[in-house]
């Protein structure tokens, strides 16, 4: 039995997968992390744009990788309770070579979903994008019964904001942002479930929902001297 499926016996999250004709999303294992942090390092986007409102790509390596291996196994302890992160690993013929996530601030009281994700540089402008944004947002709306789903990017980042057009959401308005070169806008939309409905697909197969889904909200055992860690 592999290290993944051992894992998925006792946090089921390890077990979910969501599979369209291009690519799979899946929560990654360590050695997903590894690739993960060598592609970040080896960049996700041009010198002179910075797509992110946290600036982790100016790190630089080995502190970089660092950051992101432990950002990710931070992430994993979201997963059991009512704000998880689920940061998922973005495989293309067996390689990894990004990442889709989906976090929000309280799933039993919005089931909303706000997403966001990266590519490494030498896997942008394939249209893979697109594929994993429409595959986390099966995961979220037939997977787990999202509400909603929010996004937002820089009004200078054309490339995901195109992404976010062709799949449908709606525009919901800005605000300013603060950065180094100084005020920055940033632009919001919106899914609703009706709007999901108008670009579902069938050939989006999801595995391990229900599961992982049961986590959400969950609560952790009580911390004692016959309770384990």
């Amino acid at each position: 039995m592999s290290t993944r499926d051992r894992l998925a016996e006792h946090f089921p999250v390890f077990a979910l997968e969501v599979r369209t004709p291009r690519l799979t999303l899946r929560v990654p294992d360590d050695d997903d992390l590894v690739d993960l942090a060598e592609i970040g390092a080896a960049g996700v986007h041009h010198p002179d744009e910075m797509p992110f409102e946290t600036r982790w790509t100016e790190v630089p390596p080995p502190f970089q990788q660092r950051n992101t291996l432990g950002f990710f196994w931070t992430q994993r302890t979201t997963l059991q309770g009512d704000t998880p992160h689920l940061t998922l690993a973005v495989v293309v013929d067996g390689d990894v070579v990004g990442v889709q996530s989906m976090m929000t601030s309280s799933w039993s009281g919005t089931r909303t979903f706000e997403t966001g994700s990266w590519l490494g540089l030498t896997h942008q402008g394939r249209g893979l994008g697109k594929e994993m944004r429409a595959a986390i947002l099966h995961l979220a709306f037939d997977g787990f019964g999202a509400t909603r789903c929010i996004t937002a990017a820089h009004d200078d980042n054309a490339a995901s904001i195109a992404v976010t057009r062709a799949l449908g959401y709606r525009p919901n308005g800005n605000e300013l942002v603060a950065s180094p070169e100084g005020p920055r806008v940033l632009e919001k939309f919106v899914m609703d479930r009706v709007d999901f409905e108008s670009i579902r697909r069938d050939d989006i197969d999801i595995v391990g929902a229900r599961a992982a889904l049961e986590l959400f909200g969950s609560e952790r055992p009580p911390v004692g001297p016959s309770a384990g860690p």
